[in-house]
């Protein structure tokens, strides 16, 4: 798993690559914290674009970041998941929790 961050404005993109699975879940935990505390952004877009799978541990994550960001007053959604993550965040309802788009936002 490898995973990168883009900061603009307030955003914080975290780009995820590879696998997300219970080994890569702790990394991803301690890296996307690391991201918040360095930044403190408003907002926070989780791209899954290049995670080619996801499975119960991905959704641990992503509960624990929505979580973390939201005491510091931040709000979290979640982009461009691939067929198999996209899935399990629809098995989840994770997107009564956070919100989840098939396609990048277009932002000016």
């Amino acid at each position: 798993m490898k995973i990168d961050t883009e900061y603009s404005a307030g955003r914080l993109r975290v780009l995820l690559y590879g696998e997300l699975d219970h080994h890569g879940a702790r990394y991803a935990v301690e890296s996307i914290g690391e991201a918040i505390d360095n930044y403190l952004p408003r907002d926070l877009v989780l791209d899954l674009s290049g995670l080619s799978f996801m499975d119960s541990s991905g959704i641990a994550v992503i509960v624990r970041t929505n979580r973390r960001l939201q005491l510091c007053g931040g709000r979290m959604r979640i982009e461009c998941p691939q067929a198999q993550p996209l899935k399990v965040l629809d098995a989840s309802g994770i997107d009564r929790l956070v919100p989840v788009r098939v396609q990048r936002e277009v932002t000016t």
